[in-house]
């Protein structure tokens, strides 16, 4: 952009929101705005419509950066959001304003995907422009909201993790300010504080669970001091259905331990489906196949727990101490890690599980040939190379110890290899 081309975006900008008359704060804002999203022959935004907005009308605003793709599924799911978001905000006369910064593959995809929202986008082929915000604030991967703020001397003047603030706080994380998120978080960890099993459970329709058969129905107040697992699953969802049956496994086998230990009706540990199926049917077929208990299908207490245990994605398996509070949100992972000795996955029983894979660990060779990969493996923790991982064998998470392939990063737990032939031990 050259100097004249932005002395003159400044100008109209703040003729029109000042009468002529400009601070020096308006000419920061103006000036910032224009050379992020005009160029040195383009001084408007496109509507969803294609009509032209003079990038000036922003100025003063509030300013989300999206960047986003119609070829990619979580950004429609986004964008879902967002629109409620957006539209929540504007209605209320907020100074929030959200331009789209599209990374599709053709200007058809653009215009079908621009016109599913409501506001401003960077023209298509204004590829320069593009690549320059996808730069400037170092975009990894979509869908990503960045906040402006019109204020550049502040802390909050960018915001990079809006997106993550939608899913977690949805409308009131406006208006993205540092105190507002402390407020936020602050709020946040007194419900975590004040959280129990009936404030989780139940509201003033329901203080019940389903049972089987369905439609059986179990007090929330007989949980009240056991183990519970909130197991966040979906019909539709492969990993779901793939780890459904493995947790049933493990629910009976610590229901049995439970007997042999001398809880004589086994009755310490429970769980509760948390639906998201997208229909009734979907729903009934997939809950009679658990053995446990569900919230009821499109129960609202389902969205306030996926916002208050920032569920992100499923199957997800949260654990709660018989106190109501929250022992881990790992759940999955520790089932894969650990079977049914994770019970009750408290800290002191993870050291002890950790302790046990490190000694069992020293006997396990050093590297090994798998049955399902070609490349020779090479054991390794967390601290030496390791890290949480999906096992390519089960597609499970894991951490901890695994074998993995300093080739191609291929990983499996130890207890999915199959040995075909050790490697030298001594490596």
């Amino acid at each position: 952009m050259t100097k004249e081309m932005n002395l003159k975006i400044n100008h109209d900008c703040q003729a029109v929101s000042n009468g002529g008359a400009a601070s020096d704060a308006d000419t920061v804002s103006s000036s910032r705005v224009s050379s992020l999203l005009a160029s040195k022959d383009r001084d408007f935004l496109l509507s969803p419509t294609g009509n032209q907005v003079k990038v000036c009308d922003l100025e003063g605003k509030i300013i989300g950066l999206y960047f986003s793709a119609n070829w990619y599924p979580p950004c429609w799911n986004f964008n879902q959001v967002l629109v409620g978001i957006y539209e929540q905000l504007k209605s209320s006369g907020s100074n929030f304003e959200i331009v789209y910064v599209s990374s599709d593959e053709d200007a058809d995809a653009f215009n079908i995907y621009h016109g599913c929202m409501p506001w401003l986008a960077i023209p298509f082929s204004d590829l320069d422009t593009k690549k320059a915000l996808n730069r400037r604030f170092d975009i990894e991967g979509i869908p990503s909201l960045v906040i402006l703020h019109p204020n550049d001397n502040k802390d909050e003047a960018t915001l990079r993790d809006g997106a993550e603030l939608i899913y977690r706080y949805g409308v009131e994380a406006f208006p993205f300010t540092k105190q507002r998120l402390e407020e936020l978080q602050d709020e946040e960890r007194a419900r975590h504080e004040n959280q129990t099993l009936t404030n989780l459970l139940t509201n003033h329709d329901r203080d019940n669970l389903w049972g089987h058969p369905t439609p059986e129905q179990v007090p929330v107040a007989a949980l009240v001091g056991k183990t519970i697992g909130l197991y966040f699953s979906a019909h539709w969802c492969r990993p779901c259905v793939n780890f459904t049956p493995r947790l049933i496994s493990i629910y009976q086998k610590i229901k049995e331990q439970m007997l042999v230990d001398g809880d004589q009706d086994g009755e310490d540990f429970e769980i509760v489906f948390v639906s998201s199926d997208r229909d009734q049917a979907s729903f009934d077929s997939y809950f009679v196949t658990m053995p446990w208990l569900a919230l009821p299908f499109g129960d609202p207490n389902i969205k306030q727990l996926v916002k208050h245990f920032d569920v992100k994605g499923i199957p997800c398996l949260v654990i709660l101490g018989p106190d109501g509070k929250t022992v881990t949100k790992q759940g999955r992972n520790l089932i894969n890690l650990y079977q049914e000795n994770a019970y009750p996955f408290t800290e002191a029983k993870l050291e002890l599980l950790e302790k046990k894979m490190d000694e069992e660990a020293k006997s396990l060779p050093r590297s090994v040939y798998h049955g399902g990969h070609r490349h020779e493996l090479n054991l390794v923790s967390e601290g030496n190379g390791g890290g949480p991982f999906i096992c390519c064998d089960c597609d499970e998470q894991g951490s901890g110890w695994a074998y993995q392939c300093l080739e191609c990063g291929y990983e499996v737990h130890p207890k999915c290899v199959t040995l075909t032939v050790a490697a030298n031990s001594n490596r």
